[in-house]
């Protein structure tokens, strides 16, 4: 059995995961709490909440893979992931991506190859 053959609902328009991933001071992969990562999450969890938005889920999550590139956050269901640094940067994220439907392109992260 897979999940296509349950009846799921569509619960969320954009679901967000934020990576919380805390490393020890001067560890050499560094990780997105000790680039400040929480300040923004939190700063976007109460920027969704002001716009009684049900339809947007924030995840905290562990690990995402590319510590010395965060803070790191992903949104599905396109997958496109941000490197926010400063909370006019998540107001931007918040502003284009999920009230307007579009990626804020200035802060997609791309990987090169």
């Amino acid at each position: 059995m897979s999940l296509q053959d349950y009846d799921l609902p569509h619960v969320f328009k954009y679901h967000c995961f934020v990576c919380c991933q805390q490393r020890p001071p001067g560890h050499p992969r560094g990780s997105c709490g000790a680039a400040g990562a929480q300040p923004l999450w939190e700063h976007l969890i109460n920027k969704v909440q002001a716009m009684q938005r049900t339809d947007i889920s924030i995840t905290t999550s562990g690990c995402m893979g590319f510590c010395s590139a965060g803070p790191l956050m992903v949104v599905y269901p396109e997958g496109f992931w941000y490197q926010p640094k400063t909370i006019q940067d998540i107001d931007a994220i918040a502003q284009s991506h999920l009230v307007e439907g579009r990626p804020a392109e200035e802060l997609v992260v791309v990987l090169k190859q």
